[in-house]
């Protein structure tokens, strides 16, 4: 055979492997409002950047009538290519060929395309949507999906890990994208659960919806699993490129700095008024953040979701930094269950990849009630505070209002290694708010008092001026400095760049055993 014919014949594979399960299967994906494996890596990634790698392997499965049935690159793409010139792996499944289903050979070209994402230090991106195990593989898939897992838990922490779910994701296809560090979602479009509606009725006699079930608006605001929710495939895809542009390549480098033309001593005066006068007034934290970061920008994660504590990314003087804030329009701030669990994890993906994390703090304590003890409110507590002191990444706070109670210990207190730590002037660190540390300081005074109202409106008063304020703890050095709300952006982008050859370490072990 010439040259020429070996070089026709070769490009015949390739054009084979490119039509998938075939033009009747694409349409129907098509119709299902969703795009192809091949399409969603063309929008994921840099123009013409994308390199496959085996498109020419396919099953080796005889039973069933398999044997005649195979596709080149079975039933996922995988490959690397860049995005804003960055490299990334990446691993799309495709739905026309056997459902997505997962097999033998589908799992080696996963786990060989994570090896060498952990091998060259670059992100690993999943694009899911699949039915599942391949039955007709019997327990070789089942193995096939643990073999992913694992990779998986030994890529966590080494390089960022990102899942897009972009159609259906159930059994044990839910696991790996569960252990990556993010996971987007497609409104209408994407679904997870470990048992489909099917199961749910005959085992527990529930009639439920699939978008009821395991849709992305419920992952995102009742069970906390997905972290974004986009309205189409090509919005998914493209806030992946977005959340990647605030990370580095893997945990032995600092997060991209991206040049911006806001002012870095830039104030703000409108910060100075933000602050009801009353303390029990609701405000925005967003407001203050948006006011505070470059050109505005806060890419939130988990929005719908424990909606009393906020986390994502922004960037200060072009410094990319995870933020952690309390947000006093919703429960007051308070610290619960989820909002515990929420921030924990965000907490150690940002001290993971080097990216350092800034707190703001108006925070009235933990939830009460026989609901957040019989649920674990003190582990989940637990988390929080085993997340931030275990962090060695530049951590930076500031209370904008109250700091209540243990929670004001453990949203990154000086106490657990914050590197700088700053209040408002109208901010408040005390045991509790003053009404309740007079009734209890002063309860047999106001039980003998002639007019207890008025007694104890005038023991709060003294009580407010002598403690609510930021002054006693920085007597003591647990604040490093008061300053004026205006000034917390120059003030801020100084502390990153006064903090950006911290050095910190923690004692010599495996890991630590954070309650879970």
């Amino acid at each position: 055979m010439s040259d020429t014919s070996k070089n026709e014949e070769l490009q015949k594979m390739r054009e084979k492997a490119y039509e998938g399960g075939g033009a009747e299967r694409i349409e129907a994906q098509h119709n299902r409002g969703r795009l192809t494996a091949r399409e969603r890596l063309d929008l994921l990634l840099d123009k013409g950047s994308f390199h496959e790698t085996d498109m020419f392997v396919t099953h080796r499965t005889h039973d069933f009538g398999l044997a005649d049935r195979k596709y080149l690159g079975d039933s996922v793409v995988t490959g690397w290519g860049t995005i804003d010139g960055r490299l990334v792996y990446v691993f799309s499944q495709d739905f026309t060929v056997f459902g997505g289903s997962l097999g033998e050979v589908h799992s080696e070209k996963i786990v060989k395309i994570i090896d060498m994402a952990l091998k060259n230090g670059a992100p690993i991106i999943g694009l899911n949507d699949s039915g599942g195990a391949r039955i007709q593989e019997g327990v070789v898939s089942l193995g096939a999906y643990a073999d992913i897992f694992l990779k998986n838990t030994l890529a966590s922490g080494v390089v960022p890990q990102i899942s897009a779910i972009m159609g259906p994701c159930a059994g044990g296809a839910v696991y790996s994208p569960a252990l990556t560090d993010f996971i987007f979602m497609v409104r209408n479009s994407s679904y997870m659960f470990v048992t489909g509606p099917d199961v749910v009725r005959t085992v527990t006699h529930e009639e439920v919806s699939f978008e009821d079930l395991g849709g992305a608006d419920v992952h995102a605001s009742i069970s906390g699993v997905c972290h974004y929710v986009a309205e189409t495939e090509s919005d998914c895809l493209y806030m992946i490129r977005l959340l990647l542009s605030y990370l580095p390549q893997n945990n032995l480098e600092d997060p991209p700095f991206k040049a911006t033309s806001d002012d870095r001593l830039r104030t703000d005066e409108a910060l100075d008024t933000i602050i009801p006068d009353e303390a029990s007034i609701p405000y925005d934290m967003i407001e203050i953040i948006r006011r505070v970061v470059d050109n505005g920008a806060f890419f939130q994660i988990h929005e719908n979701y424990a909606r009393n504590i906020l986390v994502g990314f922004a960037h200060l003087g072009g410094h990319s930094v995870g933020i952690v804030a309390n947000q006093p329009s919703v429960l007051a701030g308070v610290l619960d269950i989820n909002s515990s669990e929420k921030a924990a994890r965000f907490v150690r993906f940002c001290d993971s990849f080097n990216v350092p994390i800034i707190t703001f703090v108006d925070v009235p304590g933990f939830m009460p009630g026989t609901t957040q003890e019989h649920g674990g409110v003190i582990r989940a507590g637990a988390k929080l505070l085993h997340a931030f002191c275990e962090a060695t990444v530049p951590k930076i706070t500031v209370v904008t209002r109250k700091a209540y109670g243990g929670a004001y210990d453990v949203m990154s207190s000086k106490h657990i290694r914050g590197d700088l730590n700053l209040a408002w002037p109208n901010a408040e660190i005390a045991v509790m708010g003053s009404d309740g540390a007079v009734s209890i300081i002063f309860r047999k005074e106001l039980a003998a008092a002639v007019d207890p109202v008025k007694t104890k409106a005038k023991l709060v008063k003294e009580y407010r001026e002598k403690f609510a304020n930021p002054y006693v703890a920085a007597a003591r050095g647990y604040l490093d400095d008061v300053i004026e709300p205006r000034l917390t952006r120059p003030r801020l982008i100084n502390a990153l760049e006064m903090l950006a050859n911290k050095r910190d370490s923690n004692p010599a072990k495996k890991h630590g055993n954070i309650p879970l």
